[in-house]
C-alpha cells in the first residue's frame, strides 16, 4: 500500500502542483488549506507524512502558524517537512527544534523534495519496525508461578536442574494446563534470561509462509515479499525459541526444521548465505507424539531433537493445592485490569472451586475468575459469582448483594451488562468474556431487551 501524504498550504496552485507531482510517484494525497483542516486531517487519516506551509492567514512571513502546527502535530509522531517561500536559517532551526524533520524552501527543487520525502518515509518505516521489534524482544516481567502441589514441586526441582542448560525441552500436557507459562519459566531460569524469548504458534503458520516465518526473507524473494523480514530463529539468537503446538506441524515441513535443529544452519529466503542460530529450543504439544511417529505423521529423528528433556504438566484436577493460589493470583490480576479494589474469595467460593474437575484446566479457572471479578459488587467474591460452565455455556446462577437475592433472570441480565461494560459495548468481546458464542449472546440480548453498540 502506497504512503499517504498530507499537503498543507493555503495556495490552491501550490497544492495542485504538489498533488500532481506526488500522485505521479504513486503517493496517496490529502489536502488542507487552513490550520484547522490540517489538524482534522491529521487526526482523522493519520497520514504517513505531512508537507506543511509555514504561513497561512495570520501573516505571510513570520512562519509562526507553521511552528505552532508543528508543536501540535509532534505528539502524533507523523513526520513533518516544512515548506516556505520566506526561508531563513533561523526559521529552519526553529522548525526543526519544534519537531520537524526537514525544511524545503519555495520554489522547491523537484528531485530534492522527492528525495527528502523518500528518505523520511523510509526512516519512519524503519522506526515503526524497530518499535515492534523492541516490543517483541522485551523480556517478560516476573511471572506468578504456583508450585505448591507435590507434582508441581517435582517439576520445579527438575526445572532448577535443566533450565540453566542449553538442552532442548519438550513440554507435554492437556490444553489449558499452562505449557506456555512453563516455557516462560524455563527461559527466566536459564542463563539466557536477558536475551529474548520468541514464541511461535506452529499451528498458525500457513505452509507457504513457513520458511519466511522461521528463517526470514529478503525483499523480492517471492511475489509478495515487498520488504525484508527477520525470521524467528534470527530474533531468538542467543535466546530461547518456543515452538508451541509442535504436533500440528505438517510432515512435509518437518525436514526444514530438522536441519536447523541438527546443525543450527539455515538460509534466509532469497539469500545464498548460510546463517547460524544459537537459539535454545523449547517446544510444547498436547498431542501424543509417539503415536504420531507410529502413524507416520511425525518424524522420529525430529522428536529426538526436541525431547532431550520431557516435562509433563499435570492437569489442574491433579493440583488441588494450587487451585486456590492460582485463583487468588487471577483475582489480583483482574482487579487491576478492571480497576476494582482488593477482592477476596469467600470460603464457599473456594469450596466450589475445589469441587470442580476443571476439564479446561488453568485456562478455564482463569476465565471463571475473570467473570467473578466482573460480577462482584462487594469486597468478597461469593459462590454465586463463581459461574462454572458445565456444558459449554454460562450457567446463570443467582447473584446476591447487600439488598438480598436476585432472581436467576436478573442475575443473567446483571452479568451480561457487566460483560458489555467491560467490553465497551462490543458483543463479540463480551461473548468471549462470558464464554459463550456471539449468536448465543445475541439471543440473550433480544430476550432481555438489552441494548448494545454492535
Amino acid at each position: 500500500m502506497s504512503a499517504t501524504i498530507l499537503i498543507c498550504d493555503d495556495d490552491a496552485d501550490i497544492r495542485l502542483a504538489l498533488s500532481l507531482l506526488l500522485s505521479s510517484k504513486g503517493y496517496q494525497i490529502l489536502e488542507a488549506q487552513s490550520p484547522k483542516e490540517v489538524m482534522i486531517n491529521a487526526n482523522r487519516h493519520q497520514p504517513d507524512l505531512i508537507l506543511l506551509d509555514m504561513n497561512f492567514s495570520r501573516d505571510t512571513t513570520s512562519g509562526m502558524e507553521g511552528l505552532e502546527l508543528v508543536s501540535q502535530l509532534q505528539p502524533m509522531g507523523i513526520p513533518v517537512i516544512l515548506i516556505t517561500a520566506w526561508g531563513s536559517i533561523e526559521l529552519a532551526v526553529k522548525g526543526l527544534q519544534q519537531g520537524a524533520i526537514d525544511f524545503i524552501e519555495k520554489p522547491w527543487h523537484k528531485e530534492k523534495l522527492l528525495k527528502s520525502i523518500e528518505q523520511q518515509l523510509a526512516m519512519r518505516q524503519l522506526s515503526d519496525e524497530n518499535t515492534g521489534l523492541r516490543q517483541l524482544l522485551t523480556p517478560d516481567s516476573p511471572l506468578p508461578w504456583v508450585a505448591e502441589s507435590a507434582s508441581m514441586r517435582q517439576i520445579e526441582q527438575l526445572l532448577l536442574q535443566v533450565a540453566p542448560t542449553d538442552a532442548n525441552i519438550l513440554i507435554l500436557g492437556e490444553n489449558g494446563s499452562g505449557k506456555s507459562l512453563l516455557a516462560k519459566r524455563i527461559h527466566q531460569l536459564s542463563s539466557r534470561c536477558n536475551a529474548p524469548l520468541i514464541e511461535v504458534n506452529m499451528a498458525a503458520i500457513p505452509v507457504n509462509l513457513f520458511e519466511s516465518e522461521l528463517f526470514g526473507h529478503q525483499k523480492g524473494a517471492f511475489t509478495d515479499a515487498k520488504e525484508s523480514r527477520v525470521g524467528r530463529f534470527q530474533l531468538a539468537n542467543d535466546g530461547s525459541l518456543f515452538l508451541d503446538e509442535i504436533g500440528t506441524m505438517p510432515l512435509e515441513l518437518q525436514p526444514k526444521l530438522l536441519r536447523v535443529l541438527e546443525t543450527g544452519q539455515f538460509e534466509v529466503l532469497g539469500s545464498s548465505q548460510t546463517q547460524v542460530s544459537r537459539a535454545r529450543i523449547i517446544s510444547a504439544t498436547n498431542a501424543k507424539l509417539s503415536e504420531l511417529v507410529s502413524e507416520g505423521r511425525f518424524r522420529q529423528d525430529l522428536l529426538y531433537r526436541l525431547n532431550t528433556f520431557v516435562i509433563t504438566l499435570p492437569p489442574l484436577r491433579e493440583r488441588q493445592q494450587d487451585i486456590i493460589l492460582l485463583a487468588q493470583s487471577f483475582v489480583t490480576s483482574y482487579c487491576q485490569k478492571y480497576h476494582k479494589g482488593t477482592l477476596s474469595l469467600s470460603g464457599d467460593a473456594q469450596s466450589l472451586l475445589l469441587s470442580h474437575a476443571w476439564p479446561g484446566n488453568v485456562r478455564e479457572l482463569q476465565h471463571v475468575i475473570e467473570r467473578a471479578v466482573l460480577l462482584c459488587t462487594s469486597e468478597v467474591i461469593n459462590a454465586p459469582q463463581i459461574l462454572i460452565d458445565q456444558q459449554g455455556g454460562v450457567v446463570p446462577v443467582a447473584q446476591y448483594n447487600d439488598n438480598g437475592s436476585l432472581s436467576i433472570s436478573d442475575s443473567e441480565v446483571a452479568l451480561i451488562n457487566k460483560a458489555l461494560l467491560a467490553a465497551n459495548g462490543q458483543v463479540a468481546a463480551a461473548a468471549e468474556l462470558l464464554g459463550i458464542s456471539r449468536n448465543s449472546l445475541y439471543r440473550r440480548l433480544e430476550k432481555h431487551g438489552i441494548s448494545h453498540e454492535s
